[in-house]
């Protein structure tokens, strides 16, 4: 793979980093934030290629950084979005969807789902960028 940049921002460490580790190991560049604060100041600087986002996070919460993206300029707006969460519920699903994530995957899950959504959503920022 070549220099696709993936961040990824979960506040329970261990997930992060077991998720992080399996990802790189695809040839993945794999950027880690443990807050929704950390997450958005790395989006700003890294420029990821696809964004994993939990919902449950201090500082920022997923869903708040999702809108922020979402809200900028067309450089970051169509940078695609996956949701990785614990919450299930369908308002929680309808809340993702509607600020414009790309995909919402529940935990627990495996990285094989994971790894199939990245290259999904790798797929549809290339057709995006030919719009």
């Amino acid at each position: 793979m070549t220099n696709i940049k993936i961040l990824m921002a979960d506040d329970e460490e261990d997930i992060l980093g077991i998720m992080a580790k399996k990802i790189a190991a695809e040839g993945y560049e794999v950027v880690t934030a443990k807050d929704g604060r950390e997450a958005w100041e790395k989006i700003e600087a890294e420029d990821p290629d696809v964004v994993l986002l939990d919902i449950n996070m201090p500082e920022l919460d997923g869903f708040q950084v999702l809108k922020k993206l979402r809200e900028n300029p067309p450089s970051t707006k169509w940078q695609p979005v996956i949701i990785i969460s614990a919450r299930r519920e369908l308002d929680d699903l309808k809340k993702g969807y509607s600020l414009e994530a790309d995909h919402y995957i529940t935990k627990p899950c495996q990285v094989s789902d994971i790894l199939k959504a990245i290259k999904l959503m790798l797929n549809l920022k290339s057709q995006r960028k030919t719009i």
